[in-house]
């Protein structure tokens, strides 16, 4: 069912290249190397890493020549971007980019040696900047990082430089609800009038719960 559903949705050039680099992957990972330092590794698995170096160089200067012109393309409107982004998720930034990092990743994880041997880190670093500038264009990316920065209603004018007056989405917490709420487990503090909700963070200080 996936081999019939694949051979739909992508090209036969495009599910090959998926499968070679599968392949690689597969060759590096786990070995029998795992723990070895440098320079003692099989020169068959340091073969592959290179093939591995030269597969991501070349996919990552197809995907530096894509992303600029999407970029440009998307920036016109949200509707642009829609449209865009499907084309860019068929196309090798979409398909094989994603599991690429996330195989990098694993067999970093896994032995960091070989792959600093093998090189092919530095090169999706390279990407970073086109990836984020494309990113950027997305519709509701400055309420997203809101979300994921902020406590929600409180600290959204924060970021986007508007008063907080002008803020609809603004909640006003009374002094009696913050104490109530902290004294059900919570833990909200407020600093420069403003709540922050820091009861994850009270899990992970090393300063203990007195100083906080």
């Amino acid at each position: 069912m996936d081999h019939e559903y694949y051979s739909k949705e992508r090209s036969a050039s495009l599910d090959l290249l998926l499968r070679f680099q599968r392949l690689l992957v597969s060759k590096l990972y786990p070995g029998d190397c795992v723990g070895q330092v440098p320079n003692t590794y099989n020169p068959d698995l340091l073969g592959v890493g290179s093939l591995l170096k030269k597969y991501t160089a070349l996919l990552c200067t197809h995907i530096s020549d894509i992303l600029p012109v999407a970029t440009s393309i998307a920036s016109t409107s949200h509707r642009h971007f829609a449209e865009v982004s499907y084309v860019v998720d068929g196309d090798l930034t979409g398909i094989l980019l994603p599991e690429l990092v996330v195989s990098v990743v694993l067999l970093l994880s896994k032995n960091a040696g070989l792959m600093q041997e093998a090189g092919a880190i530095p090169l999706l670093a390279g990407l970073l900047e086109h990836l984020d500038r494309f990113n950027h264009l997305a519709p509701g990316k400055e309420r997203d990082d809101n979300e994921d920065l902020a406590w929600p209603g409180i600290m959204g004018s924060f970021f986007t430089g508007q008063s907080c007056r002008n803020n609809e989405e603004v909640t006003l917490i009374r002094k009696a609800d913050l104490e109530n709420h902290n004294k059900d487990g919570g833990f909200w503090t407020v600093i420069d009038g403003k709540v922050y909700d820091i009861k994850d963070f009270q899990t992970q200080s090393l300063t203990g719960n007195s100083i906080l």
